[in-house]
């Protein structure tokens, strides 16, 4: 009764497993290899316009600066939540993405990011500012994000209390927070992007990767193509025989009809 996508992980987490005694010596073989496994059904990505990203964000309140970091620097979830000030690189423009918050039977652990890979994102001047601000003053190993009590941000409660409400607002009900991540690697593609950097951005493992979820962003290198081609039709001074209804077709009989006898 389990989602494709949920069978999946659950798979990923078993075979890792096996592997791991494989490697141990404490398994000969690794039964989970070559299992079939049910296929993922697409779903149609959302993404936001600029417009909708800051409505959005203005709408969720205290964590508008918390929404816009999604948008704009494409964390995930649990990386934006277990982001500290020390974290927060005023002077570079740079955020340091070293952990990752997740909830394990109601409580949260704290640990790398996925894939294990940190790194640096660049912010947009606005954005730096509006994070110096929510940073001063603080120490270090605060959370830059947090709850009204100082504690990691749920995001069921963030949903709840102020996501799903806000997404009404601009015409996108049932929006996850997930979203914004696909929305910052839209957002920064229509900017100019390549391919790598909104790799390095995400923290994909490849470059392939991203561009399985988000190659249709890119421009079409065939209308690129298909500009030249007319370049050069114009340039070799045909252009008027394609065009030019009256001219003979090649191997035309231009003889005139014979008359009846």
């Amino acid at each position: 009764g389990r989602s494709a996508s949920r069978v999946r992980q659950a798979y990923h987490l078993m075979t890792g497993m096996l592997h791991a005694a494989v490697k141990d010596g404490r398994l000969a073989r690794n039964v989970a290899v070559g299992v079939d496994l049910p296929r993922l059904t697409s779903k149609q990505r959302r993404y936001l316009r600029h417009d909708q990203l800051h409505a959005l964000a203005q709408s969720c309140g205290q964590y508008r600066v918390l929404v816009l970091t999604l948008g704009y620097c494409g964390l995930r979830w649990g990386e934006a939540t277990a982001l500290r000030v020390a974290n927060v690189d005023l002077e570079r423009g740079r955020l340091n993405i070293t952990e990752a918050a997740s909830e394990v039977n109601g409580r949260i652990v704290f640990g790398s990011p996925k894939s294990h890979q940190a790194r640096w994102l660049p912010v947009p001047a606005f954005l730096l500012d509006e994070l110096r601000i929510e940073v001063e003053g603080r120490k270090p190993h605060e959370l830059v994000f947090h709850s009204p009590h100082g504690a990691v941000i749920r995001a069921t409660s963030f949903r709840r209390s102020y996501l799903n409400r806000a997404a009404v607002g601009i015409g996108v009900p049932g929006l996850v927070p997930h979203e914004l991540r696909h929305t910052a690697a839209s957002l920064a593609i229509s900017a100019g992007a390549t391919d790598k950097s909104v790799q390095r951005m995400l923290g994909h493992a490849s470059a392939t990767l991203t561009l399985d979820r988000y190659g249709h962003l890119f421009p079409d290198e065939l209308d690129a193509v298909a500009a030249r081609l007319d370049e050069a039709v114009r340039k070799a001074d045909v252009y008027r025989m394609c065009t030019d209804v009256t001219l003979p077709l090649v191997g035309e009989d231009l003889s005139p009809p014979a008359r009846a006898v």
